[in-house]
């Protein structure tokens, strides 16, 4: 298991990285050498926020929480990642796809309470198609705005791909440009 510690505003030092290692090393039995762990902690006010995003067989699992300590913040992450991947029981074991990582870390918990059973099945109720018109990151803001929208999916007239814009918790936008 690798995991990249990040700070952004702030110095990570040694001490709290082996402290956040030792925190996720409860998913290191789990997921072994496979799995990657990116953890970003900026201060935003008085509070400190960590992201953690784990990277997993083409599968990414990303959970963020706020508070007033590091360590704590942390805690709250793991347990909403935690619980993301509990989430997901079901929704594998259905599938049965090739998720050996996560079946084995859900089955060896079994103690814990799966109070999810999600029955309800996830199915598309609408569908949209239109024309997708070259414009500029600036003009996709610019109308995703106008549209009243969080994302837009448009041309890019730069590079001539697909690209999605949206807008992010903290009033800024994002890029998604895909490779293809």
């Amino acid at each position: 298991m690798k995991i990249t510690t990040q700070g952004k505003g702030i110095k990570i030092g040694t001490r709290l990285e082996q402290k956040i290692a030792d925190k996720m090393s409860k998913f290191d039995k789990y997921f072994g050498e496979e799995g990657t762990f990116n953890v970003r902690i900026r201060p935003e006010g008085d509070t400190m926020v960590v992201e953690i995003t784990l990277k997993l067989n083409n599968k990414i699992y990303r959970a963020e929480a706020k508070d007033d300590e590091i360590l704590s913040a942390v805690d709250k992450t793991i347990d909403k990642l935690e619980s993301q991947i509990r989430k997901q029981k079901t929704k594998f074991l259905k599938q049965k796809k090739e998720y050996p990582q996560i079946i084995s870390y859900l089955e060896e918990e079994a103690d814990l309470d799966y109070d999810f059973e999600d029955t309800d099945e996830k199915k598309i109720i609408k569908r949209k198609s239109f024309e997708l018109r070259p414009m500029s990151s600036e003009d996709a803001i610019l109308q995703m705005e106008l549209l009243g929208h969080s994302f837009l999916v448009y041309l890019d007239a730069d590079t001539n791909s697909v690209c999605v814009i949206y807008k992010r918790k903290d009033g800024q936008y994002g890029l998604i440009e895909p490779k293809y």
